[in-house]
């Protein structure tokens, strides 16, 4: 088990993650959320990482209150992903210590976050499948799997 306190996202991200921009229609994320079964998709504009669009967010745009009523399905669809991703998120690095990442993840209650590297492009994307498959490697003294990217 100590073996997990030396891994580090980049042995257990995954490389080159699927993206959305800002204009992918809230259609288009539905279904992706159910082609795909990820939690979140990092918001690109270029090369840049603009924010993230996760389930949760994808479901906001569903809520009412009485100062906000809910369009007709149809014209939800067509809003974007500007218009719901969160612009403020949490991320972390290739070196960054999956110690750190569990404890990123638990207090932040995310499920998964984006991996940037040292000029803050997008390297790849680390999930809770990912800390829990290297924290299963520790157990059984596994080394990190090799990965193409």
């Amino acid at each position: 088990m100590y073996s997990f306190l030396e891994k580090t996202v980049a042995g257990y991200m995954t490389r080159e993650p699927r993206t959305v921009t800002r204009q992918t229609s809230m259609g288009e994320l539905g279904a992706l959320f159910e082609k795909e079964d990820f939690n979140a998709f990092p918001v690109v504009d270029g090369a840049q990482v603009i924010g993230v669009m996760s389930k949760f967010d994808f479901l906001s745009c569903f809520v009412f209150t009485t100062t906000r009523m809910v369009p007709r399905y149809d014209e939800l669809m067509k809003r974007v992903a500007g218009d719901f991703m969160s612009a403020e998120f949490i991320y972390v690095g290739p070196e960054t210590k999956l110690t750190r990442v569990l404890e990123l993840m638990v207090d932040h209650r995310v499920r998964s976050m984006p991996v940037m590297n040292d000029d803050q492009r997008l390297a790849g994307i680390i999930a809770r499948g990912d800390v829990i498959r290297a924290l299963e490697d520790s157990v059984n003294n596994k080394a990190a799997p090799v990965t193409v990217g």
